[in-house]
């Protein structure tokens, strides 16, 4: 290549320092697209001889089986592939590594492991990038970590399969068809016995202290709340985020707010004497 020519699709630029980069991008279907920063005007024309390559492939081949040819030797992160491959069949491009189908999308973490979502919440994810931590998948919002199963109901500290359920065994298919969600409420756990369940409510203060099992999740969401009433008269100043109960009359919760007990430790600990209140 004739080092005084630079090749279609590439564009030199220098770093702060001087540093000479080329950056590579396209344009297709009226659409200029990044395709990223590279050390030589070389390693950017390939990475724009790819893109071309993807855009200008046959959409019947499907996504599956062109997302399957990646490999090391490509040029293009894995991630653009899969907008481009999405912008080549459904003619919308998104930054995030998005792939749609009629009534679902799958979102693709790596080639092996694929979410899949409602379209309904498209446009959020397609605006968001999801990470990963363990089992655990987050988008950064507002600047903070927000685990994408509070989308769902899901609280942080929730169990599969005790507190909610993947319907068809999938724990990557976040469909709200294929998701239970058993327990809504904050502070309560699910203890399955033999022939019933009971729930028992806590709250962490400096610690987790249980608050006392009861014969039905209100009583146990009730419990809770009762409990940071308590805190907030002992002058505790933590945001904790009370339950709402629904399909619940005013005096039906002023009721059981009232005969609740909390256990002994608990109210020995701490202010007693709390009013009860809604949210």
């Amino acid at each position: 290549m004739n080092t005084h020519t630079i090749p279609e699709g590439v564009y030199p630029a220098k770093k702060k320092d001087g540093t000479p980069y080329y950056r590579a991008s396209l344009t297709y279907r009226r659409k200029h697209i990044s395709l990223g920063s590279y050390a030589c005007a070389d390693l950017a024309h390939a990475a724009y001889l790819e893109g071309l390559s993807l855009l200008r492939g046959s959409a019947a081949s499907g996504e599956g089986t062109k997302l399957l040819d990646f490999d090391s030797h490509c040029i293009l992160p894995f991630r653009k592939w899969v907008c481009l491959i999405n912008f080549r069949d459904n003619g919308m491009y998104f930054p995030t590594p998005i792939y749609v189908r009629p009534r679902f999308f799958y979102y693709y973490l790596s080639k092996e492991l694929i979410l899949k979502f409602d379209i309904d919440d498209l446009f959020y994810y397609a605006t968001h990038t999801i990470m990963k931590r363990g089992n655990h998948y987050f988008v950064a919002d507002f600047g903070m970590q927000i685990n994408i199963q509070n989308r769902y109901g899901i609280k942080n500290y929730a169990v599969p399969g005790r507190d909610f359920h993947f319907l068809n065994g999938d724990s990557t298919d976040f469909r709200r068809e294929n998701l239970e969600i058993l327990n809504t409420y904050h502070g309560v756990l699910i203890l399955s016995g033999t022939n019933c369940c009971r729930y028992r409510a806590r709250i962490h203060v400096n610690g987790n202290h249980i608050l006392g099992t009861y014969n039905t999740m209100t009583e146990a969401a009730i419990a809770y709340n009762k409990a940071i009433d308590i805190l907030k008269k002992a002058g505790i100043s933590k945001n904790y985020t009370p339950n709402y109960i629904e399909n619940i009359s005013p005096s039906a919760y002023a009721d059981i707010y009232s005969r609740i007990t909390l256990s002994e430790n608990f109210t020995k600990k701490f202010l007693l004497g709390a009013a009860p209140s809604r949210n």
